[in-house]
């Protein structure tokens, strides 16, 4: 009678349903080095693990359970880690989960303005809000007080012209000469109106007494809103926009800005496409 033949150890199957890991997840873990079978059959290739290794993939499930990835689980596992790292890692990972609370919370609010626009309105809006940051950009402008809003057509002619007396457009290969108006005031005025006309720089130019050539600043959040039609009928998209940012709880935090997509000196065309810009920040 042959002596009895030493436990292999428990192949993977039941260690899978011993653990309630799936054999993906235990085959991945090993292809990581997070945990590595108690010992593999050279002829014929099976998995077999030990009873003793619960406890450590038990610590690497609790450790996923906290919203680390493998590589972070392999580094939390390795033994010579101090203690002050472990900390580290730990409360990198809590201000992670505060963070994304922090801006699920904020969903939430954005969820329940379009909610209860949609009841008040009885249809869905006709315009969209998205919140993005805004970059620093390179400007030559000119700021003044202008008699009216249609004034501030005048300042492009003589920002054009003052670009094209510096021969900028034949630094340019495709000058895009993008443009965008910036708005001082706080609200809506009848007259003397606090304007800077701006164009988007693509190559080095002088500016002048009056023409500046500076950087526009950037701003971390802005609340922005397409609008498709002529400058006469913008009014209604500044009201749903600012409504907007109030409803979900946002102060403005800069002037606002008008970014022509598509635009012109008409008053009246309806084939122009603007973005509204207001920078925010949420309201404490």
């Amino acid at each position: 009678m042959n002596p009895e033949q030493p436990k292999l150890g428990i192949r993977i199957g039941d260690f899978s349903k011993l653990s309630l890991v799936s054999i993906k997840a235990l085959r991945l873990y090993d292809q990581k080095g997070l945990l590595k079978p108690a010992r593999i059959d050279p002829d014929t290739g099976y998995r077999y693990y030990s009873a003793s290794q619960l406890p450590r993939l038990n610590r690497i499930l609790a450790l996923k359970d906290l919203g680390f990835s493998l590589e972070q689980i392999g580094q939390l596992l390795d033994e010579n880690l101090s203690i002050p790292e472990m900390q580290g890692m730990l409360r990198l990972k809590q201000a992670e989960v505060q963070q994304r609370l922090a801006q699920e919370q904020e969903r939430l609010v954005r969820v329940e303005a379009r909610l209860k626009q949609i009841q008040q309105e009885a249809t869905m809006p006709d315009y969209d809000v998205v919140l993005k940051p805004l970059q620093a950009v390179q400007v030559a402008s000119i700021r003044e007080v202008i008699p009216s809003y249609p004034a501030v057509g005048q300042l492009y002619d003589e920002l054009m012209g003052h670009l094209g007396s510096q021969g900028y457009f034949a630094k340019v290969a495709h000058p895009n000469q993008k443009c965008m108006t910036v708005w001082y005031d706080e609200g809506y005025k009848e007259s003397d109106v606090d304007a800077e006309a701006t164009v988007f720089l693509e190559a080095e130019v002088q500016g002048s007494d009056r023409i500046q050539c500076r950087t526009l600043p950037a701003h971390e959040q802005a609340a922005c809103l397409t609008f498709n039609g002529s400058y006469n009928r913008i009014t209604a998209a500044y009201q749903h926009l600012l409504k907007w940012i109030e409803d979900n709880r946002y102060d403005i935090v800069g002037p606002n800005r008008e970014f022509y997509i598509i635009g012109g000196a008409e008053q009246d065309n309806e084939s122009y496409v603007t973005e509204i810009q207001f920078p925010v920040a949420k309201a404490a």
